[in-house]
């Protein structure tokens, strides 16, 4: 009798909230000698992107994800990333997917069972939770992000346990138990956990996600607004005011008609075309809707573009996020535009609109003594609103690159490898919390650099 062979590439997602360790345990991966193929996908929340930075020279290939939280709409980027691997020649063994910390697992999940070609190429082998001991119960309770993070995981890994005592561990592992009754918990020290338990485990099972979310597998779409516009064809100009985000995708896409049935078939559309590269713009410049997916720059005070639609007629205009959030507006000869029809796709789950970055990105070098007196002050004293905070420094005088981790007031600093001749020496710094002032982060860090 013969056995079903299952050909699909595994996929291990890796998650867990801001500084539990996952880039410590995906190192160790990424170090072992399993003689693996491994592709490692990145996503993380931040100005300023760090973590691909933070993981080790490997034979392995590196994709980082734009900035932003895959979970939101299962993003156009790790759709695309992971169709582009799907048509290469040389056979990957498995990939492995770094969620930011505060991305909700179950959406990316769920890009594995919403299309057919991703269900015949790729199979989900665990979804890895990493929990920090020292400062979970600090979160637990108040980030829905966290709490699905140890629901939908298979394995728990309790990381950090040097640093609580036996009783507070005894007492955490009963409440994760009492959050997931099904996985299995591992207790280490940086993230040290033999692989036998967390590579090629089979642990995942469709079913019992569905059963703990019967809305798994409900349609995530990557825009949360599409409308209906008339344009003519001649210029028009869109503003935005600041949002969510420091950019918006759109996609504009010509119609037939203005009818129901014809913006039906435009959505279908836009699913592909966010998965696309977007055309990039900055503020005052000027774009035609030949090309369909466009990203705006919306950091300026005036956020203002101008394009022109490549035809006359009607337009699905797909937006990343509500256009209410960036205060969008279309303009014909100083006239507004509205639209004809219009549609919201809500999502299942929302994000602690309070957690935002800090990032700070220069070549300057860094007086040693003046940083390490800067940032430990404003741990001691902002350390319980900034989760999570990490950076790589050029330092005064040495050759060598400063990696920076902290979690909350837990700070480690450590020398890295060499400058590459190839490379640019610069800071690279990010700050994640609540509450943060950004012109008291940027002065002081400034603060630290040599004139």
């Amino acid at each position: 009798m013969d056995t079903f062979l299952d050909e699909r590439i595994p996929v291990t997602i890796l998650t867990g909230f801001l500084g539990s360790g996952k880039t410590t345990l995906l190192n160790r991966i990424l170090t072992e000698q399993h003689g693996k193929k491994i592709a490692v996908i990145e996503n993380e929340f931040g100005e300023v992107g760090v973590d691909n930075e933070l993981v080790i020279d490997a034979d392995e290939e590196i994709f980082e994800m734009n900035n932003g939280c895959i979970c939101c709409t299962v993003r156009g980027d790790l759709i695309r990333i992971l169709g582009n691997l799907m048509k290469r020649k040389d056979r990957l063994d498995m990939i492995m997917i770094e969620t930011t910390g505060l991305a909700d697992p179950g959406p990316v999940a769920q890009t594995f069972f919403v299309d057919d070609e991703m269900q015949s190429k790729y199979k989900i082998d665990a979804i890895i939770t990493l929990v920090d001991a020292k400062h979970v119960l600090q979160h637990i309770d108040d980030s829905d992000e966290c709490k699905r993070q140890i629901a939908f995981a298979d394995v728990i890994v309790l990381n950090k346990i040097d640093l609580v005592p036996t009783l507070t561990l005894n007492n955490l592992e009963k409440r994760l138990r009492s959050m997931n009754s099904l996985a299995s918990i591992h207790r280490v020290k940086d993230a040290n956990l033999d692989l036998k338990y967390v590579l090629d485990i089979n642990a995942f099972d469709l079913d019992k996600k569905v059963e703990l979310n019967p809305v798994f597998l409900q349609e995530e779409l990557p825009f949360e607004y599409g409308g209906i516009y008339s344009f003519t064809k001649e210029q028009h100009t869109i503003t935005f005011g600041s949002g969510p985000d420091p950019s918006i995708t759109i996609a504009f896409i010509k119609l037939p008609s203005s009818s129901y049935e014809s913006f039906e078939a435009a959505k279908k559309r836009a699913i592909l075309v966010f998965s696309d590269y977007a055309q990039v713009h900055e503020p005052m410049t000027f774009f035609t809707t030949h090309k369909e997916l466009h990203q705006f720059n919306v950091e300026k005070s005036i956020n203002q573009f101008t394009f022109q639609p490549h035809d006359e007629g009607y337009y699905a205009v797909f937006t990343q996020h509500g256009p209410e959030e960036f205060d969008m507006c279309i303009q014909y000869n100083g006239m507004n535009i509205s639209s004809i029809e219009n549609y919201t796709y809500a999502h299942s789950h929302s994000h602690d609109d309070e957690v935002s970055s800090v990032g700070i990105e220069n070549e300057k070098e860094v007086d040693l003594k003046k940083f390490k007196v800067w940032i430990n002050f404003m741990l001691q004293t902002k350390g319980m609103d900034i989760f999570r905070s990490k950076g790589i420094l050029n330092i005064n005088g040495s050759d060598t690159r400063l990696v920076f981790q902290a979690v909350h007031m837990l700070l480690d600093a450590s020398e890295d490898r060499h400058w590459r001749s190839s490379e640019k020496r610069r800071n690279q710094l990010v700050f994640i919390g609540r509450n943060l002032n950004r012109l008291e982060i940027t002065e002081g860090f400034e603060a630290c650099l040599v004139n």
